[in-house]
Formats: structure tokens, C-alpha cells, sequence
């Protein structure tokens, strides 16, 4: 059975098992001195069914439309059959009825900021009615709690159990330890900072020793904390792992050691022995490297190394810190100086010099140095390196190498060419076990590239992607049928003559197109936001933007404040672009201008539609920070890859996302935004096929190939597809 199919069983249920309660309420008479009470529950109820920001009497969820009617459902029908329950049952006395009737508030009341806060999920609305129900029951008749509560979710039960009103329960003492236990099971990355909270819980010590497992930086972290929680993992002394780690905890450099934590609980490597490559650049980052293909090695073997995100993590940093700022800061030098740092690095520490700076590594950096000087060192045997490599990170290889039109070249150094097709047929493969999203987006954002430059690989993708999809329709995997379906759909849709509408196949918003209605207020205005940055280019940036908007006839710039500017429309639809002044980085004055700015947006209810980056990459995640909700286009000048494109959905789900694959050209953003701001001047909808001709031709310049439009970033629209779909990221 669908899910679908079974969210519309329970919403029947909940329908013909509640119906005529509303009606129910209404034939008891309600003591006055609990009248307020009823008042309560339905304003705090109107209120919950307007959150999702419509006046009406439905709580429409936009990812899920059934989840909607379900919770609706809920919301209208078990409210009021709880309400006839407490008021008609003559076992409920009557102090217990008014505790009753107020905890039905508090549970509406946080069902409204939990869900907002992706703390509920919406789909479990009806159980968590069903089990407060239940509690009542139960409760009524001084029985013990605890046991109804086992086979439901955290966010289920702590809604459930709030009101104050059971804190009378014989058991209410251990409802404590169950509400920790689920929530590590729920939200195991935020379970130290609980147990901050709760440490005295009977759970506390094994906790530790799990959740340490999986997030051995954050116990690393608590070991080091001067309070009860610290005390606690400091006090364990019958466990070697986390031994290891309170010993790391205690050294001055102790993070230095923290990638190689496996080796050292098992004794494969010393103290002694990393001290003598931790100051040096070379040895470290190479030590690095060795270990993560190690650990690769053993993960194919099913022997996951504990730590092994947080190795990924520190190889990825050092990768940046060390190697690819620099040769990018370089790029006006000649390759010989350029290019230096990099040449006593072998073919695998080039690799991952590469694929764990996506969206961070510039074209050149990229096509002129990284990859010619990896290929040279492997002896243009590209075959070879990714079996030394155990195929670690081979999909986001591929995605970067489509991407730079440098994948044709690497498989002509295959000796066995049949192994060129086998490795893009695995390249599709097995995407429903993977973990996240992350490998899907590589497989779509691949296509995109592909599409243009290797037609005939293209379509061995479509071939393998519909296979796959017949593959998991017969195994019964809903995620796999959804990964591929989605696939399959994104694939067709790039050939514009099989006219494939995806908001009708996959239930995204229009991908071509965004009506003008969508970027105006309640007082017809625009707001769009701006953020630049402190450093010498960000200045210049800024400069030439403050100068082109104020010598335009067509707009004015105010700059009154000390912090930001706000460029406003004098003729045409009201248009108000507010950006922050770029102040020197050093004094890290950035941060409280871009805050001052978005606060003064907030404090006057301007919401922004349009969020416009103007930096280098590694200032993106910052702005990315500041997308909000209301956002419909977000231009990047540089693209951060899946991470950053999936924090951006992570804001606003229904963003359009405008990308470069390096750091943009301003002679390519400042065309975009005048270009698009004055179509929207102008009245005009945005259609993205006529206004990206129009905005190629005015700014046809080197680098313009690198810039992906909405349509095109494959991606992105996996990542829609796939939430939409499954609502796996509404919780």
C-alpha cells in the first residue's frame, strides 16, 4: 500500500469515527466556570488552521496536500470529540475536567509554534489527539501513563504529555527518562545538549557511550564542559572509546588528533607518531588523506570507522585552507606560481583537493592545475586512481568533471573502455541506499551537463534510470520508485521538445516561469536584499552598484543610514533593494551592518522576494543565511554545491535558484540584476527562456557558461521533486 493510500484510510477513519462531535459539544450544557476554557480551545484551534497563513478554516500544508486534510481533519473532529469526552463522562471529576480542557489548549497552543518550527509534523497531528484521548482515560482512573506511550515518536508524545495536569499521574516520575530516550532516537545531533538538561536520567550514561559514537566531536566538546554533564562523561572509565576521547579533550591541541580517533581507540596509530606530521602542511594533509582512504577501503567491507564524517570534515577544511584558497587567490599569477603549492602532491590528494571543494574551487583552478597535474601524476590512467581511491566520492567526481567538460577526456584514459560504461551504469545505481540526497543531485546535476556535451552517455543515464526505476517498483522500495521516477522525469524534461511539464508530473511549482504577483506585498512593493563583503573586490562591487542605481533616471539611492543603502524605484512598480554596506573584513564589520540591515526588515514587516549574493564562494554560506521564507529567486554570483543549494531550499521551498560553478563575473551579475529588476519594473512576469537570451546577449562575455539558470540547475529541482514527494523534511 502508498503512502498516499494510507494517509487517506486514516483521514477516513478520523472522519467517520468523529463526525458530529462539533455537534456533540453543543447538546451538553457547559458549566460557566468552564466556559472560558471552551473559549480558549477554539481561539487557540482558529488560530492553529490560520498559521499556515490563510484566515480560513483549513490547515493546507504545502508539501503535502493529503497531510493537510488529514490534519484539518484532526484539528476540527478530535478537538471537539475530546471536549465532549471530558465534559460527559461522569468518572472525570469535575477539578480534573477544567485541567483537562486547559491542557487541550497548551496541546493546540504548541502544535501552532512546533509545527512552524518543523518541531511537529502536521502528519501526526491525529495521533497525538488520539493519544491525549487515551491519557485521559488512563489518568482518570489513577493508572500509570507510561506504558501507552512506547510506540509513538518523540514530538507525539511531549506534545501529548504537556499538560500540567499530569504531573498528578502515579508514573508522571519517569515520563522524564522515556521523553529523553526518544528524543536521542529522534534527534539524536541535539541529544548532548538535553542531556545538559537531564542528566541525572537513568539513560544518561548509555547515551553517552551511543550517541558518543555517532557525534564524537560534540562528546569530545560536553567531555571538556566544567558542569554536570562533563562530570558525567569524565566519570566513565570502562569504556575505551570514550576514554580516548576525554584524554583528547584534555590536551591543548587535542582536535589536531580527533580524525585519526579510530586508529588510536584500536591502536592502529599513536600520539607520538601524529605529533610528528601535525605542523607540517604536506605531511598532515597527507596523513589525512591516507586515512580517509582507509577508511573507505573498510567501509566497503561493511567497517564503518567511528569518526569517519568528522575526517571527511577535517580533510575538507584543510583541502580549502591549505591548498585551494590559495591557488584561487592566485589566479592572476602565472600556473608556474600559481600552481606551486600543489606539486609535490600525488594523484590521490589532488582528487580530493577536488571534489571536496565543490562549488569553492574555481574553472581554472580546476581545468589548469588540479586535474591536468592529478592525471599527469596517475600516468593518465584514470581508471587506476579511482581503484586506489576504492571509488571513495566517484559520483561527485563525475558530477565536477561533467561539469568543467572534462569527463570525455578522463574516460578516453580508461584502458578497458567497456569499464567507462559500466561505471556510469553503477553511477545510477543503488541511489535508494544511499544516504541523504546528496548522491541523487549528483546523478541530476550531471544530466544537465551531459545533455550538451555527451548526448550519447546522456542517454544511457535515461536508459539506466528507467531501469533502475522498474528495478524498485518490483522490490516494493518507495524511495527508490521516487528517487527514479523523479530522475526519469528531470532527464525528459531537459529535451524541450518532449514538452514535459513538471508541475503536473512531479508537483513542483513552475520551473520556467514565476507570475509577478509572487514578488509584490500587500502594498504592491518589491523588496529585494543585497549582501556584499568587506574585501577589496566586494568595495569595488559595491561602488559600481551604488553608482549605476543612482545614475539611472529611473531610480534613487538612499544613503542615509551608516550601515546600508536602499536603491528605490522612482517610475514604475514600486521597488525597494536594500544592501549592506561592504565594511572591512578584518573588523569584521560585515556581520553587524548585513545584521542591522535585515533586522530594520524584519522590525518594518518588508519581507524580502528577491535575495541577491554578491561575493566570493566562501562568503555564500553567510548569505545564504539570510534567505528567508518569502524568498522566489535567489541569485548567487557562486555556487556552493548540493549543501548550500539544499540550505537554500531549506529556507524557502519554492525558490528560484540562479548559480555560477565559481565565483561570478561582476560583469555578468550587474546585467542579471538590472536586467531582471527592470522586467519587474515593468509589470512583467518572469519567463526565464526569453529573459535569459536577453541576458546573454548582454553579457556575453568568458564565464557566462558557467552561470545555470533555474531550468537547468537539475539539482535543485531533484531536491523540490524528492521533499515534495516524500515529506521527508517536514518533521
Amino acid at each position: 500500500m502508498t503512502e498516499k493510500a494510507l494517509v487517506f484510510i486514516i483521514c477516513a477513519l478520523v472522519l467517520t469515527t468523529t463526525v458530529g462531535a462539533q455537534n456533540e459539544t453543543t447538546s451538553i450544557k457547559i458549566p460557566i466556570n468552564r466556559q472560558l476554557f471552551h473559549d480558549n480551545i477554539n481561539a487557540e484551534r482558529k488560530w492553529l488552521l490560520s498559521s499556515d497563513g490563510k484566515q480560513d478554516d483549513q490547515f493546507e500544508f504545502e508539501s503535502n496536500p493529503d497531510v493537510g486534510q488529514l490534519a484539518t481533519a484532526a484539528i476540527h473532529n478530535q478537538v471537539d470529540a475530546i471536549r465532549y469526552m471530558i465534559e460527559s463522562d461522569p468518572k472525570i471529576d469535575q477539578r480534573l475536567k477544567s485541567g483537562y480542557l486547559i491542557g487541550l489548549s497548551d496541546i493546540l497552543r504548541q502544535m501552532r509554534s512546533g509545527w512552524r518550527k518543523k518541531e511537529v509534523a502536521p502528519a501526526h497531528f491525529p495521533q497525538i489527539f488520539s493519544l491525549y484521548k487515551k491519557l485521559i482515560e488512563v489518568n482518570t482512573a489513577k493508572e500509570s501513563i507510561i506504558p501507552y506511550l512506547q510506540y509513538f515518536s518523540y514530538d507525539i508524545v511531549y506534545t501529548a504529555t504537556l499538560p500540567r495536569v499530569f504531573e498528578e499521574n502515579p508514573n508522571f516520575g519517569e515520563l522524564k527518562d522515556v521523553l529523553i530516550q526518544k528524543y536521542a532516537t529522534q534527534y539524536p545531533s541535539k541529544t548532548f545538549y538535553t542531556l545538559t538538561k537531564y542528566t541525572n536520567s537513568k539513560h544518561t550514561d548509555s547515551l553517552i557511550r551511543t550517541i558518543g559514537r555517532q557525534y564524537p566531536e560534540q562528546l569530545y566538546s560536553y567531555a571538556q564542559a566544567n558542569n554536570a554533564l562533563g562530570n558525567k562523561i569524565r566519570s566513565i572509565k570502562d569504556d575505551n572509546f570514550v576514554k580516548t576521547v576525554v584524554a583528547l579533550s584534555e590536551m591543548k591541541s587535542g582536535q589536531i588528533y580527533f580524525p585519526f580517533l579510530d586508529n588510536l581507540v584500536n591502536g592502529r596509530t599513536t600520539i607520538a607518531e601524529l605529533d610528528a606530521v601535525k605542523d607540517d602542511r604536506l605531511k598532515y594533509y597527507r596523513l589525512l588523506v591516507k586515512t580517509q582512504m582507509d577508511y573507505s577501503r573498510r567501509a566497503l567491507r561493511g567497517d564503518t570507522a567511528v569518526g569517519f564524517a568528522e575526517l571527511t570534515a577535517r580533510l575538507q577544511k584543510k583541502a580549502s585552507d591549505e591548498f585551494v584558497n590559495e591557488i584561487n587567490a592566485l589566479h592572476e599569477s602565472s600556473n608556474s606560481v600559481r600552481f606551486r603549492c600543489l606539486q609535490d602532491l600525488n594523484a590521490q590528494e589532488l582528487f580530493y583537493l577536488a571534489v571536496l571543494t565543490d562549488g569553492l574551487i574555481y574553472t581554472s583552478s580546476y581545468t589548469a592545475g588540479v586535474y591536468p597535474l592529478m592525471m599527469q601524476k596517475i600516468n593518465n590512467r584514470g581508471d587506476s586512481l579511482l581503484l586506489t581511491l576504492s571509488f571513495d566520492h566517484y559520483r561527485k567526481f563525475i558530477r565536477q568533471a561533467a561539469g568543467y567538460n572534462t569527463l570525455k577526456s578522463f574516460f578516453t584514459t580508461f584502458k578497458n573502455k567497456q569499464d567507462a560504461f559500466n561505471l556510469m551504469t553503477t553511477f545510477v545505481a543503488g541511489l535508494e541506499k544511499s544516504k541523504g540526497l546528496e548522491d541523487g543531485v549528483d546523478v541530476a546535476d550531471s544530466y544537465a551537463s551531459l545533455y550538451e556535451t555527451m548526448p550519447d552517455l546522456a542517454k544511457q543515464m535515461l536508459v539506466n534510470v528507467k531501469s533502475n526505476y522498474q528495478r524498485n517498483i518490483k522490490a516494493g522500495n518507495n524511495r527508490g520508485v521516487a528517487i527514479y521516477n523523479i530522475l526519469d522525469k528531470l532527464f525528459l524534461s531537459a529535451d524541450p521538445t518532449k514538452n514535459v511539464n513538471l508541475t503536473k508530473e512531479l508537483g513542483i511549482p513552475p520551473v520556467y516561469n514565476i507570475p509577478f504577483n509572487s514578488f509584490t506585498n500587500e502594498k504592491g512593493q518589491i523588496i529585494a536584499q543585497m549582501f556584499f563583503y568587506g574585501d577589496e573586490d566586494g568595495m569595488m562591487d559595491f561602488d559600481i552598484f551604488v553608482r549605476t542605481f543612482g545614475n539611472d533616471p529611473k531610480w534613487k539611492v538612499d544613503q542615509s543610514n551608516s550601515k546600508f543603502v536602499v536603491a528605490k524605484t522612482i517610475t514604475g512598480v514600486p521597488i525597494l533593494l536594500y544592501a549592506n554596506r561592504p565594511l572591512k573584513n578584518e573588523e569584521d564589520a560585515d556581520y553587524p551592518a548585513q545584521s542591522e540591515m535585515v533586522n530594520y526588515l524584519e522590525k518594518n514587516n518588508l519581507s524580502p522576494t528577491i535575495t541577491f549574493h554578491r561575493g566570493h564562494s566562501y562568503h555564500a554560506p553567510t548569505s545564504v543565511s539570510y534567505v528567508t521564507p518569502t524568498s522566489r529567486v535567489v541569485f548567487m554570483g557562486s555556487c556552493g554545491g548540493f549543501f548550500l543549494i539544499d540550505s537554500i531550499l531549506k529556507k524557502s521551498g519554492d525558490a528560484h535558484i540562479i548559480s555560477s560553478k565559481q565565483t561570478g563575473y561582476r560583469d555578468i551579475n550587474l546585467p542579471f540584476i538590472r536586467i531582471f529588476l527592470e522586467n519587474l519594473r515593468q509589470h512583467k512576469d518572469v519567463d526565464w527562456l526569453p529573459f535569459w537570451k536577453e541576458f546573454r546577449a548582454a553579457a556575453n562575455i568568458t564565464g557566462m557558461e558557467d552561470y545555470i539558470p533555474p531550468y537547468k540547475n537539475l539539482g535543485a529541482l531533484f531536491i523540490k521533486a524528492y521533499k515534495k514527494e516524500t515529506g521527508e523534511d517536514d518533521v
